[in-house]
């Protein structure tokens, strides 16, 4: 199959989950009747009769952001995985090595334990303490590791991010320790969660992905050339360190904005990119799109998985992440391994 009818298939599995998404939970919706709720609502269509009274409110109020919230997510930490896996030539790269989670996790802690997060004020200021303590963490990070290593080599990059990661788990560890009323909150909010979320989440993420998405696909061809090594990519002309610190950069504000508004959710950014990689290639102009759709498509199945599995209770996000993701770390691994990889 050329690559064409590849990404239209990925597009047509993308819009089914996010159709699944909204049609599947505690009350099955009629996939016929969402599609006439949504032409309902954007072109003013006239409703059905035979369409649930509380049908439109569930879709639009309830579902419909919390799905695509959930797309949006996995798109944002789909992409930046790909991006973070080229610029450092590592296959188990990902943004949460460089300590955009523990940073943004230690800065809605702090938010929680001091009780800025209570109120109407909640929806705001924990995400945007949680974002700019991400940015802030792979600033540090960047900066360390050019003191360290003018050439800010991949090796480097990845101890400090590593050395940030721990350090900041441990003063979320701490402040959880000291407050155990807030505990239980730091640890749900670490593992990640869509529940409750609005369309004003769906409308700040949304540009930010867009963004993200078409400012990497300019440096497609600077990641094409990072994956031959940095002396190859030197001699063709890249300017290794200046690349590599931008795309760090911007990696960091669409993780960090994702991570700030739905908390901690790991192995997206791993399975992806693999994933896709073995269907498109290794040209980032395709593998980039391809990623976000696949990355979206599948936080929304893993978000369907835990809120169906078991019911009335919700499994966090994050743990079904994880599950899927540990053994697919431990066969990228062990594969590189026999490769002679990392």
């Amino acid at each position: 199959m050329r690559t064409r009818g590849k990404m239209a298939l990925l597009a047509v599995v993308s819009v089914l989950a996010l159709l699944a998404g909204v049609a599947v939970g505690s009350v099955s919706i009629p996939p016929g009747d969402i599609l006439s709720i949504l032409a309902s609502r954007l072109f003013g269509a006239a409703l059905p009769e035979d369409v649930g009274a509380v049908y439109p409110a569930m879709v639009m109020d309830m579902r419909l952001p919390r799905v695509l919230l959930a797309f949006l997510t996995g798109a944002a930490l789909a992409v930046s995985g790909t991006v973070m896996q080229s610029v450092l030539q590592n296959p188990l790269a990902s943004p949460f090595g460089l300590g955009v989670s523990s940073g943004a996790g230690m800065g809605a802690a702090i938010v929680i334990v001091t009780g800025l997060a209570a109120g109407r004020l909640r929806m705001l200021v924990l995400p945007a303490v949680s974002l700019a303590f991400g940015l802030g963490t792979v600033l540090l990070v960047i900066w360390a590791a050019g003191r360290i290593d003018r050439a800010m080599s991949n090796i480097t990059v990845v101890l400090v991010g590593m050395v940030a990661s721990l350090f900041f788990n441990a003063v979320m560890s701490f402040l959880a320790t000291l407050s155990p009323v807030y505990a239980q909150r730091i640890n749900l909010w670490q593992l990640g969660s869509f529940s409750m979320r609005e369309w004003s989440s769906v409308w700040v993420l949304l540009p930010v992905t867009a963004a993200g998405i078409v400012y990497f696909m300019r440096y497609s061809r600077e990641m094409d050339v990072m994956t031959f090594g940095e002396e190859q990519a030197r001699v063709m002309g890249v300017d290794m360190r200046r690349c590599k610190g931008r795309l760090i950069a911007a990696v960091a504000v669409l993780t960090g904005t994702a991570v700030s508004f739905v908390g901690v959710i790991g192995f997206v950014d791993l399975i992806a990119p693999h994933v896709v990689r073995r269907f498109f290639g290794a040209s980032h102009r395709r593998v980039l799109p391809a990623s976000a759709l696949f990355g979206g498509a599948f936080m929304v199945a893993c978000d369907l998985a835990a809120r169906t599995l078991t019911p009335p209770r919700e499994i966090p996000i994050g743990t079904i992440t994880a599950l899927l993701g540990a053994p697919f770390f431990l066969y990228i691994y062990f594969t590189g391994r026999r490769r002679g990889g990392p």
